[in-house]
């Protein structure tokens, strides 16, 4: 009897993670039309937002760690990059403990039509993560910490294979 729970138990996880991986397929599918629709109501491209969002979590960052973290080509994240202090996202900011280097920040006066865009989201999470207990939200937490883990391992090996 054991063998035959233990089998419809290795069903049913298998089972779980196929619907697991498959939610995580489209909550990609659905930040990804939710960033574009943001993107489109600010006048950037796809990859000038997702550039601006990394440059807000990580910044000030130098270009050639944004580069990394993007997985773009120097030269393709130059041409990026000046669009954006164009359109007044960003400055470009000398480093002061190597006058050499080169900082990238956001402008923090701009970031509020990006917050204002995606209102409706986080406030839409906050009243989802107020269904869950702490403990819950701590195990939700460390889970999508570990497949963003996964994810930029996978995309390593891609890079380096």
């Amino acid at each position: 009897m054991d063998s035959v729970e233990n089998g419809s138990d290795v069903r049913h996880r298998r089972r779980l993670t196929t619907r697991i991986k498959g939610s995580l397929r489209d909550v990609r599918s659905q930040l990804a039309l939710l960033n574009r629709q943001v993107g489109t109501r600010l006048e950037l491209r796809d990859v000038d937002f997702d550039c601006l969002d990394l440059i807000n979590s990580h910044g000030p960052i130098s270009p050639s760690a944004l580069a990394k973290q993007a997985g773009l080509h120097p030269a393709t994240l130059t041409g990026i990059l000046d669009r954006l202090e164009g359109a007044g996202w960003i400055v470009r900011e000398r480093a002061t403990g190597d006058r050499r280097a080169v900082l990238v920040r956001s402008l923090p006066e701009r970031l509020g039509e990006v917050y204002d865009l995606l209102s409706g989201m986080n406030a839409a999470v906050d009243d989802l993560c107020a269904d869950y207990t702490p403990d819950q939200l701590e195990l939700l937490a460390d889970f999508l910490a570990r497949v963003t883990t996964a994810g930029r391992a996978a995309t390593d090996d891609l890079v380096a294979g």
